[in-house]
């Protein structure tokens, strides 16, 4: 929402670019880096950006669980030699135990944005979101609304747009109707249906754009009945991905056939065989694993019958007619699944607790720009529990050492051949089954201009808005 800011932002081609660091440089041994920040910042309540602020902010986020704590630091602190040409007191320094180049990559993501002390409690909890980006808070009244106003201390041109309400809608349906009643001037995440009428309609500009994000089945490889790859392929293979796109999304072109959409450069393999959809093999696999259909047509197996829960949420509206069709789908190759649609919530403490059997979700693989701390934080464990979306009860050797090659990678030939080995990795394991590749759909009031879809989803570009009149 452009409230606060972090060291390192990102362009639309997925190129570092000056954040609340107006520059940087590392070490000839890549060991030290050292962030200089923009002269002049301010935070929202008034007070001066000083790089004590920020690494405070970076050690709060620098633990295990958080996308930060995928990188080797040694220590964050206050720079205070010269190294870079700049006013004292004004430089972070982190030490790292080894070359990581995508440093910059994991200090954009949103969990390493710098709030000002203010924001903070005696107790170290956020009491307040005071930033020193654009916008200021004005009211919050979390998890459903909140606005804010332009900052008079903001350094950069002063945004057209000088106050915006943020209302968060749970069914798709609503936010196209606010749109089209000029309730609202921006609507995301819209279902297909209401995108088709919104077009013939005329009263806004529709606009979609891929974007690197992936509905997928996630599973618990130690689950009896998931263990086996071969149950997991048989699972895969009686998706009909092309069916569910054209008949779910009504665009055929978004049937995934590998975890990474293309929109993910480097990460996209064109040699990989795409995801096929054959039922009979599904059969045959499940076959040779002891299962044979019951009297009902449900696989059974020494007296217990091959049911699970597919859990999802209606967050995203497509996800639930998505599980539906899945639900379907794998009936006509024996497996009973019930479907669970609840809060999205779920699936982490179900990832945490074990009781998670298959989850249907959307995963943003671009919400780091290179990607890396994502699918790190995601299948990096060695002993396969890896983020709340990621791998549950799977891991892989040769990702493992490819995640620890493409870490302290600083060529772009081992970077790359890393990223091949991960992507190969995913597709042959499946601890995530591909369904759908996404496009972010944006209805837009003629009254604007400037509008667009950041593929990293980091921001609504306010900034860039103009009114037409």
């Amino acid at each position: 929402m452009q409230v606060a800011e972090t060291l390192v932002d990102y362009d639309a081609q997925a190129r570092p670019v000056a954040g609340l660091a107006s520059r940087w440089q590392v070490s000839g041994d890549g060991l030290v880096w050292r962030f200089a920040l923009r002269q002049g910042a301010r935070f929202h309540d008034g007070s001066p950006v000083r790089a004590a602020d920020v690494v405070q902010a970076l050690r709060r986020a620098l633990h295990p669980a958080g996308v930060l704590g995928q990188a080797p630091i040694a220590a964050i602190d206050v720079a205070t030699d010269a190294a870079i040409d700049t006013e004292p007191g004004a430089v972070v320094r982190i030490r790292l135990h080894q070359p990581f180049p995508a440093l910059p990559a994991l200090l954009s993501h949103s969990s390493t944005q710098i709030l000002a002390p203010a924001s903070f409690g005696a107790d170290g909890a956020v009491r307040a979101i005071v930033g020193s980006g654009p916008y200021r808070i004005v009211t919050l009244e979390p998890p459903q609304r909140f606005s804010v106003a332009a900052f008079d201390g903001w350094q950069g041109p002063a945004p057209a747009v000088r106050r915006a309400s943020y209302l968060a809608v749970g069914r798709a349906e609503m936010r196209a109707l606010m749109a089209e009643a000029g309730q609202a001037e921006l609507a995301y995440g819209l279902d297909p249906g209401s995108v088709a009428r919104l077009r013939r309609g005329g009263a806004v500009r529709v606009l979609q754009r891929p974007i690197p994000r992936t509905t997928a089945l996630k599973l618990n490889a130690r689950h009896p009945l998931l263990a086996d790859p071969r149950a997991r392929q048989a699972l895969s293979l009686a998706l009909d991905r092309r069916g569910i796109a054209q008949a779910v999304l009504r665009e055929p072109s978004l049937a995934a056939t590998q975890l990474f959409p293309p929109t993910l450069a480097g990460w996209h393999r064109a040699d990989l065989p795409g995801l096929a959809h054959d039922p009979e093999r599904a059969r045959v696999l499940l076959a040779e694993l002891g299962w044979r259909p019951g009297a009902d047509g449900v696989l059974a197996r020494d007296g217990k019958r091959f049911a699970l829960t597919l859990q999802t949420f209606p967050d995203r509206p497509e996800l639930p007619v998505i599980a539906a069709a899945i639900q379907e789908q794998l009936r006509l190759i024996g497996m009973q699944v019930r479907v669970a649609i609840g809060n999205s919530s779920e699936i982490p403490l179900g990832h945490r607790d074990g009781t998670l059997q298959m989850a249907l979700i959307a995963r943003n693989y671009g919400a780091v720009p290179d990607a890396f701390g994502t699918i790190a934080q995601d299948f990096g464990a060695a002993d396969g529990n890896g983020g709340d979306w990621g791998a549950m009860g799977w891991s892989s050797p040769a990702l493992t050492r490819a995640l620890a090659a493409m870490s302290s990678a600083t060529d772009a030939v081992r970077t790359q051949a890393s990223r091949a080995q991960i992507a190969g990795a995913l597709h042959q394991g499946l601890p995530l089954v591909p369904v759908l590749w996404y496009q972010q759909t944006l209805a837009a009031s003629p009254r604007l201009s400037g509008v667009s879809i950041d593929p990293f989803e980091r921001s609504y570009r306010l900034t860039e808005l103009q009114w037409t009149r």
